[in-house]
């Protein structure tokens, strides 16, 4: 499933989205649960970069803004980066704070059983296998078998995105070689200038996703045409 990224004229649209998931999810949850949501749209709400992908807030001012102490914000914030909602794009040091990132696809995916809740229009904006069937004439693709793992950061990442989406993988991720990396960033390769728009537009907030559960310490994706 793609999630564009929230900025452009679609902006509020997307924003508001991922925000009625988490609200509609958390009504669904134990106690528990429901505060853990209820925490992390806070940081959402004050102080996320949606352009950026950037949540920079110190763990003082994360306790401030909960009502918790310290020990409280060390847990959640694992809690979130085992969850797969937050990846650590740079480590606080010497006065730094931290820098996070937030897996908005996997927010979404994660939240999906109370998509309904909310309406059938958020279902099918949020999941194009929803919409309506159109007559096509377009010839099914071949399924691609999973890659081998060699223990690399790309064959591992598309080992995962495989696993969650054969068919995008096959489609778009599978034509993808890894060209190199510099200060962070990974760089792939696409077979063509279509190819790489494609996933540029469609396909790259997936795409960072799966490679920052891969390595955390990966800032960007580039895609070379």
């Amino acid at each position: 499933m793609a999630f564009a990224k929230p900025v452009g004229p679609a902006a509020a649209t997307r924003k508001y989205d991922i925000l009625s998931a988490l609200m509609a999810f958390a009504l669904t949850q134990d106690p528990t649960t429901q505060k853990r949501v209820l925490r992390i749209m806070a940081l959402i709400t004050s102080r996320y970069n949606w352009q950026n992908d950037e949540l920079s807030m110190g763990q003082d001012a994360i306790a401030a803004l909960w009502g918790v102490d310290t020990r409280t914000v060390k847990r959640e914030m694992a809690k979130y980066q085992a969850m797969g909602w937050m990846v650590v794009k740079r480590r606080g040091a010497r006065g730094r704070v931290s820098l996070y990132g937030l897996d908005l696809v996997r927010m979404l995916e994660d939240t999906r059983p109370a998509w309904p809740n909310i309406g059938p229009d958020f279902v099918e904006r949020n999941d194009p296998e929803a919409r309506p069937a159109t007559p096509s004439n377009v010839v099914a693709l071949r399924a691609v078998t999973a890659p081998a793992v060699d223990g690399s950061l790309w064959a591992e990442t598309q080992a995962l995105l495989h696993a969650e989406d054969m068919a995008t993988y096959g489609a778009w991720f599978h034509g993808l070689t890894e060209a190199g990396r510099e200060n962070g960033v990974l760089i792939l390769a696409a077979p063509s200038r279509f190819h790489a728009g494609y996933v540029e537009t469609h396909l790259m907030a997936r795409l960072k996703g799966a490679v920052r559960r891969v390595d955390p310490t990966i800032s960007d994706v580039k895609i070379e045409r």
